[in-house]
């Protein structure tokens, strides 16, 4: 896919241009948006991911198209799985109502450039050694074992630890124990405090690294043209401030949503070592097309989700039974 260099920097240009328009809306109002608000929201954002996707279609062709679509699914699902621990970060660090919004944004924006990196880096290697799918691959099967014998999602229930980053940052540098507005420094006494404001942004942002750890290699299963990996991560990022709104309550509802990515990181993962496999040996194995990839991460989504939600529903009817019966 030969992408020229006015479209990189017009697409780049148009993304940064939609979060700055989203943070000077926060700037201007910074309050808890209403469901139906974030619904449009995310609709939007998801609409304009479809688009993107149909025009792609008809200019670079339907093969580049489903490629975006597939990496786009995969790293949105990825990125509600990761609204988890931006729930828990938000409420151990007990930010305002008012400032939860600005915390998001600034953290979509670090996960942009992470991201970006992860994927300037990650061309690069597989540019240099087409074997670096084995590693990859790996990456991927580790993080899927992982999930499959974690927890289910709690949020009500569930503790952030912070990381080695913050805690040093606590223990060197003075910190107040109060928010003072959206400032991250203030000064107290003649002397320059940090605000937990900065170190919950902090926190997030490591764990935009975290984060990117796993997205990176799961999305290069999925396609290895930098411009759709990058488009594709950028848009499941657009959009997830108000997601963080629309579904955050919900979300203890998906209790097989770490099963279900699970189940698709390992597929990729196998999918990544396959394709290592047919371009460093002679061995007569090929990597699945993007289509039937594209229907295996979508239907493994639908089903995780309806089973989750029917589990959900069993649990609180017995709860209401048994609560029947207390009485």
């Amino acid at each position: 896919m030969n992408v020229p260099l006015w479209l990189w920097v017009t697409t780049v240009l148009v993304i940064v241009s939609l979060i700055c328009v989203d943070f000077v809306i926060v700037a201007r109002n910074p309050r808890k948006p209403s469901t139906r608000e974030a619904a449009l929201w995310v609709s939007f954002y998801a609409l304009l991911a479809v688009a993107f996707g149909a025009a792609l279609a008809f200019t670079a062709g339907a093969e580049h198209s489903i490629a975006f679509y597939t990496g786009w699914v995969v790293e949105y699902s990825l990125s509600i799985d990761n609204l988890f621990i931006l729930i828990l970060i938000i409420g151990s660090f007990q930010v305002p109502p008012e400032h939860q919004q600005r915390v998001l944004l600034i953290g979509i924006g670090l996960a942009l450039f992470f991201r970006a990196l992860f994927i300037v880096a990650g061309a690069a290697a597989v540019e240099a050694y087409v074997g670096v799918f084995y590693l990859f691959g790996a990456i991927l099967l580790v993080t899927a074992i992982k999930l499959l014998v974690s927890a289910d999602h709690d949020v009500a229930h569930a503790e952030y630890k912070e990381n080695a980053l913050v805690r040093t940052v606590r223990r060197v540098l003075p910190t107040t124990d109060r928010y003072h507005g959206a400032r991250l420094t203030v000064l107290l006494g003649g002397r320059r405090h940090l605000t937990p404001m900065l170190l919950v942004v902090i926190a997030i942002g490591m764990a935009d690294i975290v984060f990117a750890l796993d997205s990176i290699p799961a999305i290069f299963g999925i396609t290895q043209e930098p411009y759709l990996v990058f488009t594709a991560n950028a848009f499941a990022l657009m959009g997830l401030r108000q997601l963080y709104f629309l579904i955050g309550s919900l979300l203890t509802r998906l209790v097989y949503l770490n099963k279900g990515l699970a189940l698709i990181l390992c597929y990729i993962g196998v999918t990544l070592i396959l394709h290592a496999i047919e371009h460093t040996t002679d061995l007569p194995v090929s990597s699945p097309p993007e289509l039937v990839s594209l229907g295996v991460v979508v239907s493994l989504l639908i089903l995780v989700t309806v089973a989750s939600l029917v589990a959900s529903r069993n649990h609180r009817q017995r709860e209401s039974v048994s609560d029947s019966e207390a009485r």
